[in-house]
């Protein structure tokens, strides 16, 4: 199957704003991203892209004063599990007792936690610093015997790790369709089988619950927006995970969970990125 490549650069670029374009591209087909200094590398199947569509995309983006322009190109077939292997994904290990890998991966470091993924995307392999840090958080949390939700799952490696630490049962939510896809073949990877992937955003949690703990990994304005409904599915007790913003936003993360009965805990950040820890009063 042959691919477009688009180009996508974007003025005022930042790992919010690559989140986001990603996010509303895999709506319409597009299923990798490779990040970049000024924005995207996206790739969509050759029967399946549509510039009108693009275009479209482009123009509803929730991004305030940044402007997107874009050029594409029909490129060769590749084996693109050997372009991920040279060039993009390598083992992570988080704090020496977690090390993600794929199946193409030789001379993988021995970790208590074992996460074997094949990403289809450059996100939710464990690199970003917002993913790195939900992984550490959810290493030092109390899990055994807990329900939890992923909101915003990615490649589901957050789940997979709360799975493999006790969490029980494990719902796992995304908008993309191919990350709901990703999030299944990842998960028969590594012989999970108490978490349920679910396509739909924050109206679909009507009626689920209750957590005992949440993690969302979005961004900020997406759980400022959402944050109500992953309350309503939350008890005396339960916390919250949330990642996706800067350490700058943390005052406007704070206000917003305040005003729906949270407490804050803690906050760890990672080169200016942010994980935040709550729980409901």
């Amino acid at each position: 199957m042959r691919y477009f490549e688009v180009t996508l650069k974007a003025t005022s670029c930042n790992e919010t704003v690559n989140d986001v374009l990603s996010a509303f591209l895999g709506e319409i087909g597009f299923e990798s991203f490779v990040e970049e200094a000024d924005g995207l590398k996206a790739y969509i199947q050759e029967p399946l892209f549509d510039e009108t569509a693009l275009k479209e995309t482009i123009a509803s983006l929730p991004i305030e004063n940044v402007t997107i322009s874009y050029t594409f190109e029909l490129i060769e077939d590749k084996d693109w599990n050997e372009e991920w292997e040279k060039n993009y994904f390598q083992p992570i290990a988080i704090d020496n007792r977690c090390v993600i890998h794929s199946s193409f991966h030789k001379d993988v470091p021995r970790a208590e936690y074992d996460i074997l993924i094949n990403p289809q995307m450059a996100f939710g392999t464990g690199h970003h610093e917002t993913t790195s840090l939900i992984l550490e958080q959810l290493l030092d949390a109390e899990l055994q015997g807990k329900s939890l939700l992923d909101m915003g799952c990615g490649t589901s490696i957050l789940a997979i790790l709360a799975a493999m630490r006790g969490a029980n049962p494990i719902t796992a939510i995304d908008i993309d369709t191919w990350c709901v896809e990703n999030s299944k073949e990842n998960i028969l990877l590594n012989n999970i089988s108490n978490i349920s992937v679910e396509l739909g955003d924050a109206d679909s949690l009507k009626g689920k619950g209750p957590f005992d703990i949440v993690i969302a990994n979005i961004n900020r304005n997406i759980l400022l927006r959402d944050m109500e409904s992953y309350t309503a599915c939350m008890v005396k007790g339960s916390e919250i995970f949330m990642s996706g913003f800067y350490v700058d936003d943390i005052p406007l993360i704070q206000k917003k969970a305040e005003s729906l009965g949270l407490e804050f805990v803690s906050y760890k950040e990672k080169n200016n990125w942010a994980v935040v820890r709550f729980i409901m009063k």
